[in-house]
C-alpha cells in the first residue's frame, strides 16, 4: 500500500505554489512554503526574519484573499508554515515530498534542484510544475539517487478547481515513486491523473493552444469577430462559456504567448508547427499590455460606465461589443439542447457561418489530436481526460468525434481535403464505429480495441444502478445500486424538488427499510439540487391557494422526518449548489457524504420567505446536538448565529465550510473526487448499517421564546432605520426569528421537532401573503437575481 505523503514542500510561493500549498492544506497535509530572500533589503532588514520571508508570506496571504478561495475555510491555513530558500532549506530534510513551482526557467529550476539535492534525505520524492521543460534538461547534472525519484507533477490553475494533474515520468523514475505519487494525487487531492510523455506542453497544453490557435487563425481567415468566435467556441461546441477569446484575457496573452511560442521553438517536427505562430495583432496587444483581465484589458475590457467593449483584431482599437448577428442568433438558439452531443451535430449541421466556422475548426483538432496518440501520450482517453479535467470541454476531441459520428465525419473530412492519419483510415476501413464501445476503447497505435482501464471507484451511475427503475416518476426515479442499497435520484430541471420528488423519497425509505439495508439520495446533472420548485409556489401564492402552499411544505417536513427516523441509514451525496430545499433535505437525513466543492446554503429570505422543509428545526437542534439534555445553553450566541446563517443566505464555499457552519456534521464524510461521489456515499451507508445501525432519538428544547424573538426584532429595526435592510427584510428577519426561538412560549417550557416544524409552516405562508415577497419570488424567477424591495 502506497503511504500518502505527510510534509510537503513547495518551492515557490507564486500563484502557481500558493494555490497548490493550499489545496494540499486542504486535503490536511502540512506545508512548508519557501520563496527567495527579497532582494536589495536594507542591512538592517536582512537580519530580520519576517522582512527575509516577505515573498512566501506574500503568497499565503493572498491565497488565503483569493477570490474565488483557494482554501476549502480559512483555518487550513495554519497547515502552511512559510520561509525562504536561504534560511529553511535545511527543512527539506523533513518532508517527503518536495514540489518545485518557480519561474519556468530552465537555469533557474536547474540551480534550486542543485541545492535541493544536497538537502533532501535519501528517498525523499522531488517532482516539478514545469507546464513543459524537457526533463532532460531539469535534471541535468543531478545524481541517480535525485534522478529515481524525480517526476513530473503538473497542476492546472486554479488548483482547487481543476481537476487535472498530468504526470511525466523521467526516464529513471522508479515504478514506486510514479505509484506513491499516482495515489496521493488521486485519493488525497481528488486530481484525475493523465499520464504524458516528456513531449513539449505534455497532453493538455499540447491539444489546448493547438485548438485555440486554431480558433484565431480560423477567425481571421473567416471574418467572424471575436465575440462571434466565443458564441461559436463555448457551449455549442461542449466547451465553457469563457470559450476562446475569454480564456485568453482569463489566462492573460502574456501567458499564452509564452506557451505558443514554446511549442512552436519545440516542435521543430511537427507539420503543424505554424499553427503556433503568433498573430502580429497579439503580440502587439502584449506590447501594449492589453494581456487580459490582469490588465487595461485584453480582447475585451469595460468601460467606464461597465460596458463592454471588444477588440477590433483589424485596427487594434476597442469597439461597442455586438449585440446581434446571424452568428449571434444561431448560437442562442443552441442553448435549449442540454444534452452536448445533440448540441454539437446541430451546429456543426449549420450551413451558415457559424457551421462552417465550427467544423473547420473541430476538424483539424480531432486530426491533430489523433496525430499525436502514441507520441505525447498512450492513447485517446489520456487526450479526452485532459480537455475536460485541464479546459473543462464537455467532450474530448474522441469522445466528440464518436457523437458526431465517426464514420461519417472520417468522410466530412476526405471531401473537404484534410489529410487523414493512417490510424484512422485503418480504423475506418476495418468498420470500427467509435473510439468507445463499452469497456472497450480503439488503440490508434496498435490499430485494434483493447480493455478500457477502469477504476470500480469511479462507476457511473448508469453503469452502477443497472438498466431498469424499479420506481419511476416524472420527476424521480428509485434504483437498485446492489449491496442491498437503494438510491432515489431526481430529473427535473435543475434537480428541483416537486411532489415527484417528494413521493420518491416517501417510496424510497420504505422500500429500503422493507427491501434492503440503506437508501442514498444521489444526483446527477451541473447541481445537486436548487431547492423546491419555486414556480409552483408563486403561482400558488399568487392564486392564493394556501392550503396548496400548506401541503408542499408540510409533504417536504414529513419526506424529511421519514429520512432522518427511517429504520436504515439514508446518506444523501449533495455537490456543487445545494441550496435551499436541497440542503434541508441533506441535513433532515442525517448522514452526508458530500463533494468537496459543494456549495450550501439555506437561501430562501433572498426570495422573501424563510426555510419551510425542516431546515429552520434541523439548523437549531444542530446547533444543540451536543448540549446534554437539560444542560443550560448559551442559547443567546447560539440562535445568534444560526439567525444569521439564515438572515444573511450564508452560502458556504465548501463542504468543510459546510461543517464548521453546521449544515453538515463534522463526522460526514467528504469526497474530494467528485466521480467517485457514489461509490463513497454507498461505502458510508453500508458501513453504517454492517456496524449495527439505530435512529436517533427525538429530543425536544427550551429555546430562546419572547425574549428572544423581542431582541431579534429590536436588532432588525435598527438594521432598518440605519437603511442597511429594507422593511420587508425586517419582516422576514422577524418571521425566522419567531421560528427559531420556538414561539412566544420557546422557553417556558421544552420545544418539540413537531412545533418548530409547525411554526416553520405558518411563518412561510405568512410571508406567501406578502406582496412584496411574491415581487422577490418573480423577480428571481424571470431575472435569476435577487429583488430588494
Amino acid at each position: 500500500m502506497n503511504q500518502p505523503f505527510r510534509h510537503v514542500a513547495v518551492l515557490g510561493a507564486g500563484v502557481m505554489g500558493a494555490a497548490i500549498a493550499a489545496h494540499l492544506a486542504n486535503a490536511g497535509v502540512r506545508v512548508l512554503l519557501l520563496d527567495i530572500v527579497p532582494p536589495n533589503l536594507s542591512q538592517d532588514d536582512k537580519k530580520d526574519p519576517k522582512k527575509r520571508n516577505a515573498i512566501a508570506v506574500g503568497g499565503l496571504e493572498r491565497a488565503v484573499k483569493a477570490k474565488p478561495a483557494l482554501f476549502f475555510h480559512p483555518s487550513c491555513a495554519s497547515l502552511v508554515r512559510t520561509g525562504n530558500l536561504e534560511d529553511d532549506i535545511h527543512k527539506l530534510a523533513d518532508c517527503d515530498l518536495v514540489i518545485e513551482a518557480v519561474p519556468e526557467l530552465i537555469d533557474i529550476k536547474r540551480s534550486l534542484f542543485e541545492r535541493v539535492e544536497k538537502a533532501i534525505r535519501p528517498g525523499t520524492v522531488v517532482s516539478s510544475n514545469t507546464s513543459g521543460l524537457p526533463i532532460r534538461d531539469l535534471l541535468e547534472g543531478r545524481g541517480p539517487e535525485f534522478r529515481k525519484n524525480f517526476i513530473v507533477t503538473h497542476f492546472f490553475n486554479p488548483v482547487r478547481y481543476m481537476k487535472l494533474l498530468e504526470l511525466v515520468r523521467g526516464p529513471e523514475t522508479l515504478d514506486s515513486v510514479y505509484e506513491r505519487i499516482v495515489a496521493f494525487g488521486q485519493d488525497v487531492l481528488g486530481k484525475g491523473i493523465v499520464v504524458g510523455r516528456d513531449t513539449p506542453n505534455f497532453v493538455g497544453n499540447r491539444i489546448g493552444v493547438y485548438a485555440m490557435m486554431v480558433a484565431i487563425h480560423q477567425m481571421l481567415e473567416s471574418g467572424l469577430a471575436p465575440e462571434e468566435v466565443d458564441a461559436v467556441a463555448g457551449p455549442p461546441m461542449g466547451r465553457p462559456k469563457s470559450a476562446a477569446f475569454r480564456t485568453a484575457d482569463l489566462v492573460g496573452l502574456d501567458t499564452f504567448v509564452h506557451v505558443a511560442d514554446n511549442c512552436h521553438r519545440l516542435l521543430a517536427d511537427d507539420p503543424q508547427r505554424d499553427v503556433f505562430l503568433v498573430p502580429p495583432f497579439i503580440r502587439t496587444m502584449v506590447e501594449r499590455g492589453q494581456i487580459g483581465n490582469k490588465a487595461k484589458g485584453g480582447f475585451y475590457k469595460k468601460d467606464k460606465a461597465k460596458n463592454v467593449l471588444t477588440l477590433d483584431p483589424a485596427t487594434g482599437e476597442y469597439r461597442d461589443k455586438l449585440a446581434k448577428s446571424d452568428v449571434l442568433g444561431f448560437c442562442k438558439s443552441l442553448k435549449d439542447i442540454d444534452e452536448v452531443g445533440a448540441r454539437v451535430r446541430k451546429l456543426m449541421s449549420d450551413t451558415g457561418p457559424a457551421g462552417d466556422y465550427a467544423w473547420k475548426v473541430a476538424a483539424k483538432t480531432l486530426l491533430y489530436a489523433a496525430g499525436l496518440v502514441g507520441e505525447i501520450c498512450d492513447d485517446v482517453t489520456a487526450i479526452d481526460d485532459a480537455m475536460r479535467w485541464g479546459y473543462n470541454w464537455e467532450l474530448g476531441p474522441f469522445e466528440m468525434w464518436d457523437a458526431l459520428g465517426f464514420a461519417r465525419t472520417v468522410d466530412r473530412m476526405q471531401k473537404d481535403g484534410f489529410e487523414i492519419p493512417a490510424s484512422i483510415r485503418k480504423m475506418k476501413d476495418d468498420g470500427v464505429k467509435g473510439f468507445y464501445d463499452g469497456d472497450k476503447i480503439y488503440d490508434l497505435v496498435a490499430g485494434k480495441q483493447i480493455a478500457r482501464k477502469t477504476d470500480p471507484r469511479t462507476l457511473p451511475f448508469s453503469i452502477v444502478r443497472g438498466e431498469k427503475a424499479i420506481e419511476k416518476l416524472e420527476g424521480a426515479s428509485l434504483w437498485d445500486t446492489g449491496d442491498g442499497v437503494l438510491a432515489v435520484t431526481f430529473h427535473t430541471k435543475a434537480n428541483s424538488i416537486d411532489h415527484d420528488v417528494i413521493a420518491m423519497i416517501e417510496k424510497g425509505v420504505t422500500r429500503a427499510e422493507n427491501e434492503a439495508r440503506a437508501l442514498v439520495l444521489f444526483n446527477e446533472g451541473e447541481h445537486f439540487c436548487v431547492g423546491a420548485n419555486l414556480m409552483l409556489i408563486v403561482t400558488a401564492a399568487i392564486n392564493k391557494k394556501y392550503e396548496d402552499i400548506r401541503q408542499v411544505a408540510a409533504a417536504l417536513q414529513a419526506a424529511g422526518q421519514r429520512m432522518k427516523y427511517a429504520k436504515v441509514p439514508v446518506v444523501t451525496a449533495p455537490f456543487s449548489v445545494t441550496v435551499g430545499g436541497g440542503l434541508e433535505l441533506c441535513m433532515a437525513a442525517g448522514h452526508v457524504q458530500a463533494a468537496a466543492e459543494t456549495y450550501c446554503g439555506l437561501v430562501e429570505v433572498g426570495v422573501g420567505l424563510i426555510p419551510a422543509g425542516g431546515g429552520c428545526t434541523n439548523a437549531m437542534w444542530r446547533a444543540l446536538e451536543n448540549v446534554p439534555e437539560g444542560a443550560p445553553a448559551d442559547i443567546y450566541n447560539l440562535t445568534t448565529q444560526v439567525f444569521k446563517n439564515i438572515a444573511l443566505a450564508k452560502v458556504c464555499t465548501s463542504a468543510l465550510e459546510g461543517q464548521r457552519v453546521g449544515y453538515f456534521r463534522s463526522g460526514d464524510g467528504i469526497t474530494f473526487d467528485k466521480a467517485r461521489l457514489l461509490h463513497d456515499a454507498r461505502k458510508y451507508a453500508i458501513g453504517l448499517a454492517e456496524r449495527g445501525y439505530h435512529p436517533p432519538i427525538p429530543r425536544s428544547h427550551k429555546l430562546f421564546g419572547e425574549s428572544g424573538i423581542a431582541t431579534f426584532r429590536m436588532m432588525v429595526s435598527a438594521l432598518v432605520a440605519g437603511g442597511q435592510a429594507t422593511a420587508h427584510d425586517g419582516v422576514v428577519a422577524t418571521r425566522l426569528a419567531e421560528v427559531l426561538c420556538g414561539g412566544v412560549d420557546g422557553a417556558a417550557a421544552p420545544v418539540t421537532e413537531e412545533r418548530m416544524l409547525e411554526l416553520e409552516v405558518e411563518a412561510f405562508l405568512s410571508l406567501c401573503g406578502e406582496e412584496k415577497s411574491i415581487a422577490r419570488m418573480q423577480a428571481m424567477l424571470t431575472t435569476n437575481k435577487p429583488l430588494r424591495n
